[in-house]
Parts: C-alpha cells; structure tokens; sequence
C-alpha cells in the first residue's frame, strides 16, 4: 500500500473514532492485564462476563492469589483454556507481589516475564496503560493487514514489524485499536462488509463483497 494511502485509512479510521480503546471492561492496569490474559482464545464479550463477576470480589493480586486456583477457576470456567489460564494468573499474581510491589510493571522484558504473558498481551498493557505506541497483532489485525496490502507478512511478528515501519507516528497509538475493531466488525473473516466499509477504495482485497 502507497505510503500516502496509508496515512488516509488512519486518518479515515481515526475520523469514525477519534478517542479508540478496548472493549475489555476494566478499572486498573491489573484488572486489564488479568482480562487480556483471559482473551487469548477468547471473546472480549466472554471475558468481560466472567470479569464482571470476578472483579468485584477479587480485583488485586493479593485477593485473587488468597482465592487460590480452585476459587478462581469457578469465575472463569466459561472461557476457553480456563484451567491453564487460572493456573497462570495465580502465578503471575505471585510474582506481581514478589518483584512489583503488586504493581503492573512498565517494560516489556518484566511484562514478558509472567506467566501467561506473551508478546501480544505485553503490547496491549504498554499501550492501553502506559501509552506506548505498541501494536498488538491479533487474527483480526492480521487479517486486516494482509488482505488490504497495509502490511502484509506471513507471520504475526512479520506484520507488526511492517506496521512498525508503515504506521505514521501520529497514528500509532490508536492503529491497534483501529485496526482491530476495523476487523471485528467491518473486515469479518467469512463474509467482510465491503459495500460499507470506509477503506474500501484503499483496499487491495480482490474478493470484495458486493453489495
């Protein structure tokens, strides 16, 4: 995609939603590390039920780890991978604790090193919360990038790293969120919404639905 097109789908984007974020329901940086490790294989409209149980009785890593694997397996059993997700999240909150004074720590090497905590989820925290300009590539953004031509790679990493370079500065911030809620409910994986999409004559999809 020419670099001029790309500075015009970000600034499209950006005009239906100046102020982007996640649709994952949260208060504090801890209760939205939890959520987007619960959202790995996971529906944010999942997450945010069995969130909006849990947190109002356990909501800081001192609670949850007094709650026990057991405790927090009975909230989060609707969502899929619940077991290994409980187990990571006690442990997590173990280290939380131990390291961060039970703070969300700010650098990707500390974020990287919870359990439970890769990559995708680290750039989510270093954006949301601490205002980084970190792409989170999930299968809706890879999707996006790769059928549009905005940046297209093989793997997850190849296409951060090309948004890495393609994204204008001033776009950064929000290009995660945009691109993502763009995929969620515009550029759907079985049958995208091309007659209404806002990018469309940017796009270099060649299987657009008509209207």
């Amino acid at each position: 995609m020419k670099r001029e097109h790309v500075s015009e789908l970000f600034r499209r984007l950006q005009e239906l939603n100046p102020h982007p974020t996640t649709e994952l329901v949260y208060r504090t940086p801890f209760e939205l590390l939890v959520a987007v490790i619960l959202s790995a294989q996971a529906t944010d409209v999942g997450v945010n039920k069995a969130t909006k149980r849990l947190f109002p009785v356990a909501n800081t890593p001192e609670k949850i780890l007094a709650m026990g694997e057991d405790g927090l397996k009975r909230y989060i059993s609707t969502i899929g991978l619940y077991n290994a997700k409980a187990k990571n999240i006690i442990a997590t909150c173990a280290l939380l604790l131990e390291r961060h004074g039970g703070e969300v720590p700010c650098t990707r090497a500390e974020l990287e090193a919870l359990p439970g905590v890769g990559r995708k989820t680290a750039n989510v925290i270093l954006n949301t919360v601490f205002g980084e300009p970190t792409i989170a590539v999930d299968t809706h953004i890879f999707r996006v990038c790769n059928r549009t031509g905005l940046a297209r790679g093989k793997t997850v990493r190849a296409v951060e790293d090309k948004l890495a370079r393609v994204v204008p500065n001033e776009y950064r911030r929000g290009a995660h969120h945009w691109l993502i809620l763009h995929g969620r409910y515009v550029c759907t994986a079985r049958k995208p919404k091309c007659p209404v999409c806002p990018i469309r004559d940017l796009c270099a999809y060649k299987h657009k639905t008509p209207a």
